[in-house]
């Protein structure tokens, strides 16, 4: 894929209205068919998007959290099945065909962080006191808990499931094996705080986005950075990578969403913002990117919006 292979100066950015309150968190299913956000307004939204279509975007609204839904995530082997992590103390997975919450846990702390393992089975919950909680999907209960004491940010597995990555507030990514949750291997990637992280979906990398305003690119065989993308200003607050992974984009408080080539590490393009952004993310089969951030009305109101890049039409 060379850069020219996308036309991005030619694309443009549709926007989806419904949350009352900001939106933290939007994630896609695994067919790239629906997306997912979640509010400060206590709900999550389904939205049945076309790669290629026009005409009205249906969405199913999932109610029954008590507090911000701070981030959701899909089932990677199921679309219709969706988790999301609230500052009620609770996990909820849903059927996002009907909008009924089938399962629930209640954990020990405010839930701000959630992703699943590739293979669908295990789900890891990050709390705001730094407790890890890995809960087995089927039976929808704990299955293990850690209490670290650093700060823990993002979390994710690597592709195969075999590797846990936290990142932390120390300017490290531990990386512990899975599922002994023993310590692997340190990664000294920042001076500062790493805040997200995401992994390439061809299994080659891993990027982590910092405090200090650099997204770093790592080679996950090596554990050796292989780059540093350059070109935000605030801390990174979020990234992702394409479906190819060809393409890595991070946001911050700039206001503007920085989209770069992998492998060059050149910028190709950027698409400006309103507000700083909480969240980015590349929809898994198709060259659309979803984003959501701080946006506000004209009355300093919190705007309950998010968009997707990538339309050949607006």
């Amino acid at each position: 894929m060379g850069e020219s292979s996308i036309p991005f100066k030619n694309l443009h950015s549709r926007e989806y209205t419904g949350h009352k309150k900001k939106v933290h968190s939007v994630a896609w299913n695994c067919t790239g068919t629906k997306l997912a956000s979640g509010s400060v307004d206590q709900t999550a939204r389904v939205w049945h998007i076309e790669p290629h279509g026009h005409g009205k975007v249906k969405d199913i609204e999932l109610r029954g959290h008590a507090d911000s839904v701070d981030q959701l995530c899909w089932d990677p082997k199921h679309a219709d099945l969706i988790a999301t992590a609230s500052g009620d103390k609770t996990v909820r997975l849903w059927d996002a065909r009907s909008g009924k919450c089938s399962q629930q846990a209640e954990l020990s702390g405010e839930n701000i962080n959630i992703t699943y393992k590739p293979d669908g089975t295990h789900i890891a919950v990050g709390n705001r006191d730094d407790e890890l909680t890995i809960l087995d999907v089927r039976k929808f209960k704990p299955i293990h808990r850690r209490k670290f004491g650093y700060e823990v940010n993002e979390i994710a597995w690597n592709m195969t499931g075999e590797m846990f990555f936290l990142t932390t507030g120390n300017g490290t990514v531990e990386v512990l094996t899975y599922p002994s949750l023993r310590p692997l291997d340190t990664v000294v990637a920042h001076t500062a705080g790493c805040y997200c992280i995401a992994i390439d979906p061809m299994g080659r990398y891993f990027a982590v986005g910092s405090a200090d305003s650099l997204v770093s690119l790592w080679d996950i065989s090596e554990m050796l950075c292989v780059r540093t993308f350059t070109k935000l200003e605030w801390p990174v607050r979020t990234i992702s990578f394409s479906h190819t992974g060809d393409y890595i984009a991070s946001a911050s408080e700039d206001l503007f969403i920085d989209i770069s080539n992998v492998h060059t590490g050149r910028t190709v393009h950027q698409i400006p913002c309103r507000a700083a952004m909480n969240s980015v993310e590349w929809n898994p089969k198709y060259n659309l990117l979803a984003y959501a951030g701080d946006d506000k009305n004209k009355y300093q109101a919190d705007e309950g919006v998010f968009r997707i890049y990538g339309f050949e039409n607006a």
